[in-house]
């Protein structure tokens, strides 16, 4: 990672390679008069911001940064024009002008080059394409959870960020958690002795019936909402956000949009955010027809190569959180929306002070504040491209165990399977064309 940078070095530097190579020049923010409500900090400490995806994740992201007085938000992105124009109206109201731009195609936001950090919240078979063309393109990048659709398509991303030098925070704010945080220290510190087994129960998904197809709505541009997506008939229900979640084409269901925050916070716990399991095998539950195909139930073993083993299940098999066990005792932990609670046996345990010889991890108290304070020092954030990496693998993996039916040999330093060409190929994704990694 580049040494600590001045932002409007950097700024400088691209407009001057921009300017050589012939690029637009898109207008900087110079004045703090002209700042709104952000001129609390000087325009030179201040990093410009884009958000590509402006649904219901999107706007809360979008809501927090404009929170942060060192960030100014300057453009926008959606395909849906009622959600571009409402996050259009939202940045210009909240800064008291009317400047904030609004795009249809990702590209042309990503093309600015007086934008210095990107915010991807699209639809999950878009968060790699649009984080990759991101970085690609000299920005930091925050990406909503998940990170993909397949093993190949993080690993690309993060060949991008390190190769580029990128900064990089991935949405799963239980890393910026206490509770989350106490938790792994007690777990990663062997307070509760040696750890045997880590159970991570998530919300699932649902199943739906099948919709007649309609004519495209003037407000949406349909191709390029599929983009890399196979061809499929439109259909008001196929855009929605209470079903594309649940749509294989553009994700991996609940699974991994939801099962990513518990699974990432057992990583951490386990001091695994640089590896993997060696051993997948389990059950799944899917719907037998209907739009939505998405895992409705799983229970999946997935041993790693010390023995810990990771069983990845549903809320409905255990109650939602993480549950880690050890020789002498145990520690549960919550995500932080449904409260953040710890518990732990012995209860004593949450009542013991921190020795020297403890465990402490990287603390955060605002997630976004995290990746504008990492933008400003080159630092890495609290959830870098590493371990997003190797989290979101987790969820590819307990996907293709259910789907294939078979117990499944991993080997998590060259991520394939072992000797298993019917496993390795459900690694990628075939995407429409053009789009490509």
């Amino acid at each position: 990672m580049p040494a600590r940078a001045d932002i409007s070095r950097r700024r400088f530097l691209r407009r001057t390679a921009g300017a050589a190579a012939g690029a637009v020049a898109f207008p900087h923010v110079v004045a703090s008069s002209a700042l709104g409500r952000a001129g609390t900090v000087a325009p030179s400490d201040r990093i410009t911001m884009g958000s590509i995806g402006t649904g219901g994740r999107g706007t809360a992201l979008l809501r927090a940064f404009l929170g942060l007085t060192d960030a100014q938000v300057v453009a926008v992105c959606d395909v849906k024009e009622a959600m571009r124009e409402r996050a259009r109206t939202m940045v210009d109201t909240y800064y008291e002008r009317k400047d904030c731009a609004a795009y249809v195609d990702f590209r042309e936001l990503c093309a600015r080059d007086d934008i210095d950090a990107v915010v991807v919240a699209s639809t999950d078979h878009w968060h790699v394409l649009h984080a990759l063309h991101a970085v690609r393109a000299g920005k930091d990048v925050y990406c909503e959870k998940p990170l993909g659709l397949s093993v190949e398509q993080g690993r690309a991303l993060r060949a991008a960020v390190w190769q580029y030098g990128a900064v990089f925070q991935f949405g799963t704010q239980e890393r910026s958690a206490w509770s989350t945080r106490l938790a792994c220290e007690i777990v990663r510190s062997h307070w509760i002795g040696d750890l045997r087994r880590v159970t991570v129960a998530s919300r699932f998904s649902r199943a739906s019936p099948n919709y007649p197809s309609e004519p495209v709505p003037a407000s949406l541009d349909y191709d390029l909402w599929l983009g890399p997506a196979p061809w499929a008939p439109y259909s008001r229900h196929r855009v929605s956000n209470g079903h594309w979640f649940h749509i294989s084409d553009y994700a991996l269901g609940f699974l991994a949009g939801c099962g990513i925050h518990t699974v990432n916070m057992a990583m951490w716990g386990m001091g695994t955010d640089d590896t993997g399991p060696v051993e997948v095998e389990g059950i799944g539950e899917f719907p037998a027809d209907g739009l939505c195909n998405c895992a409705t139930g799983w229970d999946v073993n997935l041993t790693f190569a010390g023995g810990v083993v990771m069983n990845f299940t549903d809320g409905k098999r255990h109650p939602l959180g993480v549950l880690f066990e050890g020789t002498d005792g145990s520690v549960f932990v919550k995500e932080k929306h449904l409260g953040g609670a710890v518990s732990a046996q012995p209860e004593s345990l949450l009542q013991r002070k921190f020795g020297p010889n403890d465990v402490r991890l990287p603390a955060s108290a605002n997630h976004g504040q995290n990746f504008l304070d990492c933008i400003k020092t080159r630092a890495e954030t609290v959830a870098p491209i590493g371990m997003t990496v190797r989290s979101d693998a987790i969820c590819q993996l307990t996907d293709i165990a259910m789907r294939l039916g078979r117990k499944l040999h991993w080997d998590p330093d060259r991520e394939r399977f072992v000797d298993d060409p019917e496993a390795d190929r459900m690694l990628r994704r075939s995407m429409r064309s053009p789009w490509r990694l």
